[in-house]
């Protein structure tokens, strides 16, 4: 059988702290200019909840997208993931991202984005994030 990994997590805005209908516009264009299908390794507008342009009745101060694949050994190709990832953060709102790594190998990685400043505006220095990662060691 091959080696499988999942990939899941997501990213949150805070609405409140600029124009709500500009930031949900912003994300919701971001999400929708990643391809339907993708060269490996695969970031795709289906792995993604797109938000709709009007808040639903259950959101109340942080919209949060979230995603998730499957994949087939991603941590062969994870530098190439992040760089996608990064770059679709590039383009959007929020204040936190988070992606779980699970692998069949090398156990369960948790990678975190947090915004120094109030939030991540779309084409800020990336100097201004800080990105930290965990490993939880699997036990054999």
């Amino acid at each position: 059988m091959d080696q499988e990994s999942i990939v899941y997590g997501c990213i949150k805005d805070v609405t409140s702290l600029y124009s709500e209908a500009e930031r949900r516009h912003a994300n919701r264009k971001a999400l929708l200019m990643l391809p339907t299908s993708d060269e490996w390794p695969y970031l795709s507008q289906e792995m993604f909840s797109i938000p709709q342009l009007e808040p639903g009745p259950d959101n109340y101060q942080t919209e949060v997208v979230h995603f998730g694949a499957s994949y087939k050994a991603i941590e062969y190709e994870w530098k190439n993931w992040v760089e996608k990832f990064e770059l679709l953060l590039s383009n959007m709102y929020w204040v936190s991202a988070v992606v779980h790594l699970e692998t069949e190998l090398s156990g369960v990685h948790t990678f975190t984005w947090l915004c120094e400043d109030d939030c991540h505006i779309p084409g800020m220095d990336a100097s201004k994030i800080h990105c930290e990662w965990s490993r939880e060691h699997a036990l054999i």
